[in-house]
């Protein structure tokens, strides 16, 4: 069998951009008539095929798996994914998971059935024999914030977990913190090890010693940020700061300072994680480190919606999206004698 040209190299025989040629391939302006007619020529002399062509014909669907769809989190991602898949001409089918894992047999053949040109998998688990059908099925998928291993060939998108967590803590340390405490995720899960990294950095970096009495794992929600924030405020000598691993811990972390008569930030100053809208209607208002999770979204569907038309190579390579610290009303300096 002949090997498949790819869109790189008719870019370099045409002497353009693969963007060049990607806007040719998909009818779209902003290529000079000559420009067009020498790639359009390129093409027919190679008998360039897309990815799929002649194999799969394209059904406009991408679906959209989340652990939950009823939060913040998951609304600022389908917020990005929808408005690129409505530039792209393609729709989305949103599905949530409620903790199970994504590839049980009723889901599969629904999803074979709608004959989806790709799947994006968002902070969710994958059973090992999904990626061996969605492989055997030519669909590309994405993954947003693995949760395991993925494999090799498989594009993943993330934050950068490990600066924004530095960063939140080097916030800290600068308003005078010393005592200051870290609340993350389940400690298998990539990103929470990736935020506790971070956090130990910048400790690191200050020649603040690090303590396992004030490191804390639990469930990203309020409920486990209220129980992990109760366990540190009746330690003997609490912090004076927490980062915490999400915005949800941050706010049942509030909810244990006020049963605990501990102000915000007066004798505790608090960092959250996501900027969720929420953030800004506590009160006092969140300081938080955010993500960029619409960006996340759109960049899962312009990569699957290009793969899927054969204009990019599914290439597994991990995108990391920049975190910046968003600074509000949470922090301060520690109380004195602390």
């Amino acid at each position: 069998m002949s090997r498949r040209v790819t869109i790189a190299e008719i870019a370099e025989r045409a002497g353009v951009s693969v963007s060049t040629v990607s806007k040719v391939l998909n009818g779209r302006p902003g290529v000079g008539a000559a420009r067009r007619d020498k790639i359009l020529a390129i093409l027919e002399d190679t008998s360039y095929r897309r990815r799929g062509e002649g194999r799969r014909s394209r059904s406009g669907l991408i679906d959209v798996v989340l652990a939950d769809v009823y939060g913040l989190w998951s609304a600022r991602i389908l917020f990005g994914a929808e408005g690129e898949a409505s530039r792209a001409g393609v729709a989305l089918v949103v599905s949530a998971l409620h903790n199970r894992t994504l590839g049980n047999k009723h889901w599969v053949e629904k999803f074979k059935e709608r004959r989806s040109d790709g799947l994006v998998v968002v902070a969710s688990k994958l059973r090992p024999e999904l990626g061996a059908e969605l492989r055997r099925l030519r669909v590309p998928y994405v993954v947003l914030d693995p949760l395991g291993a993925i494999p090799e060939a498989v594009p993943t998108i993330c934050s950068t977990n490990f600066a924004g967590a530095r960063d939140a803590t080097r916030h800290l340390i600068d308003l005078g913190h010393r005592r200051i405490a870290v609340m993350t995720g389940p400690s298998d899960l990539p990103y929470s090890q990736e935020r506790l990294d971070g956090y130990r950095a910048a400790l690191a970096r200050a020649g603040i010693d690090f303590d396992d009495d004030l490191v804390r794992h639990g469930h990203m929600d309020e409920e486990s940020g209220y129980r992990l924030g109760c366990s540190l405020l009746e330690l003997p000598d609490p912090p004076t700061a927490v980062f915490t691993g999400s915005d949800l811990h941050a706010h049942g972390l509030y909810t244990a300072a006020r049963e605990h008569n501990v102000a915000i930030p007066r004798k505790l100053s608090v960092v959250g994680f996501d900027n969720l809208q929420s953030g800004e209607w506590c009160s006092p208002k969140l300081t938080t480190v955010n993500q960029p999770l619409e960006a996340m979204g759109t960049l899962a569907i312009r990569i699957l919606v290009s793969m899927s038309r054969g204009v990019e190579e599914p290439v597994g390579r991990r995108m990391e999206l920049a975190t910046t610290l968003v600074v509000r009303e949470s922090t301060a300096p520690p109380p004195p004698g602390r």
